[in-house]
């Protein structure tokens, strides 16, 4: 379903932190954003923000137009999602759907699959803000690809394009990806926090500041002794 040039007709389910900053990569990769659709007046506000010329469009009507669906939605919210608009004869054989959730693999486009869909589950392996930041961020960090053998490369393909480094996941590793993922997320998210309070209880206003250079280093040094490689650090944030 791409022109002759390679770019594709784009059309993102979500407006929240992932979607729009996923469409604003793959535009500035020549890609064509056909439309946005999202429910919540705040998401479209951010999508406006990053996609200022976007349309947006009713479910429907932006399947109808993309080549390549990008569902930026809650993990959740996927599996139903994809089979009600399966039940109503809404995706199109040939048509590119690709996921960003961290734990599910592409079986979950089962349905879509059925339609004659090309399933892709690309996550990106950062913390995203909903800002242009993003995307200087994303040409700094890998995504994790899953999708069937002979279509692998083209979620590859993508990724490269935004800037990004892809790893292959496994189907059956997707969960185990996700959990590791959540952890490091989430236990940096809480030191940071205690570790800020505790200063600030001290009366020191620049917290944060004080700890940035601290909090780098300590990671830097346990992925090293962990065996890993300090090129790993490219998506961490300033």
């Amino acid at each position: 379903m791409a022109s002759q040039s390679g770019r594709l007709g784009v059309g993102i389910i979500g407006a929240g932190r992932v979607g729009p900053v996923v469409g604003a990569a793959l535009a500035g990769a020549g890609h064509m954003i056909v439309g946005i659709a999202s429910i919540s007046e705040d998401n479209r506000d951010r999508a406006r923000a990053l996609l200022p010329d976007v349309p947006i469009l009713e479910i429907p009507v932006l399947l109808e137009r993309s080549e390549l669906v990008i569902l930026a939605i809650p993990e959740a919210e996927i599996e139903s999602l994809v089979a009600g608009l399966a039940a109503t004869g809404s995706w199109h054989p040939g048509q590119l759907v690709l996921h960003t959730a961290p734990g599910l693999g592409y079986t979950v486009l089962a349905p879509a699959v059925a339609a004659g869909v090309i399933p892709l589950a690309v996550h990106p392996t950062m913390v995203f803000t909903g800002t242009s930041l993003d995307l200087v961020r994303m040409r700094e960090s890998f995504f994790a690809v899953t999708a069937p053998t002979p279509v692998l490369p083209i979620g590859q393909a993508l990724v490269v394009e935004m800037g990004g480094e892809p790893i292959i996941i496994a189907e059956a590793d997707r969960a185990a990806y996700a959990e590791a993922v959540s952890t490091a997320t989430n236990f940096s998210a809480s030191i940071v926090r205690q570790s800020t309070a505790m200063l600030a209880e001290l009366g020191i206003e620049s917290a944060a500041q004080v700890l940035g250079p601290l909090l780098r280093s300590s990671v830097e040094t346990a992925l090293q002794e962990a065996g890993g490689d300090s090129d790993l650090l490219r998506g961490m944030p300033d």
